[in-house]
């Protein structure tokens, strides 16, 4: 899906995807299903954001297909020009639609994370139609999580801070750590790796996240001195 995302965010009007035909894979990975199903999810994803969902095309052949090959991409292409450049069609505007693709691309960990399992099941073709649906899409991000430190239980041990892929977490010993929205990807990695008797994470959807500390009031209150002053 990143390799789609950024095709489209440099400005293709369409992208193409040639793959082995399913069951054909000389690997055992089979990745041409899990690449189906992500097609069929981020087509959903593109009626979702406004833009025509036949800018994107998975086709299956052999490499001794060269016929199906220049056939399919000929009409391909001859679809992309009659749509025309990304987004004018759809009109939508050229900013507008650069936030929305990068919204998504930051979100590509999450959307992975959450249809995982839809992700990775092997369909046959009668079962393209209606896998993924647009309700469940917009479901998908209209529960979009946030996740915040809360400061009365932080304890500056770090583990969330170093185990954070994007490093989305500010922290300093002896400090209260802070999640930055803008970098977060929601992936739930902080909340997985928090030590269970700190339990200092918490997951909220539907909901402003609190404001951080200022950067003076950050310094951690260990919790044998909360017990002690109980």
């Amino acid at each position: 899906m990143a390799h789609v995302l950024r095709a489209f965010s440099n400005g293709m009007d369409g992208v193409f995807i040639g793959a082995c035909h399913l069951n054909e894979c000389n690997y055992i990975t089979h990745g041409n299903f899990f690449a189906m199903n992500m097609v069929l999810l981020f087509k959903k994803i593109m009626e979702h954001i406004g833009l025509d969902p036949d800018r994107l095309r998975m086709q299956f052949m052999s490499g001794a297909e060269a016929n199906v090959f220049v056939e399919s991409t000929n009409s391909f292409i001859k679809k992309i020009n009659e749509l025309g450049p990304l987004g004018k069609r759809e009109g939508l505007d050229d900013k507008d639609l650069k936030s929305k693709l990068a919204q998504i691309a930051k979100l590509v960990p999450y959307i992975k994370l959450f249809k995982n399992e839809k992700l990775k099941k092997r369909l046959h073709q009668n079962e393209y139609e209606g896998y993924f649906t647009q309700d469940e899409i917009t479901k998908l991000f209209d529960e979009i999580p946030s996740y915040y430190i809360q400061p009365d239980k932080c304890q500056a041990c770090m583990t969330c801070a170093r185990r954070c892929p994007v490093g989305a977490i500010v922290g300093a010993k002896q400090q209260v750590h802070l999640i930055d929205q803008e970098k977060c990807i929601k992936c739930g990695t902080c909340i997985e790796v928090c030590p269970t008797k700190f339990s200092a994470i918490t997951k909220i959807i539907g909901q402003p996240v609190p404001a951080p500390l200022p950067e003076g009031k950050r310094a951690i209150v260990r919790m044998s001195t909360k017990q002690e002053a109980a």
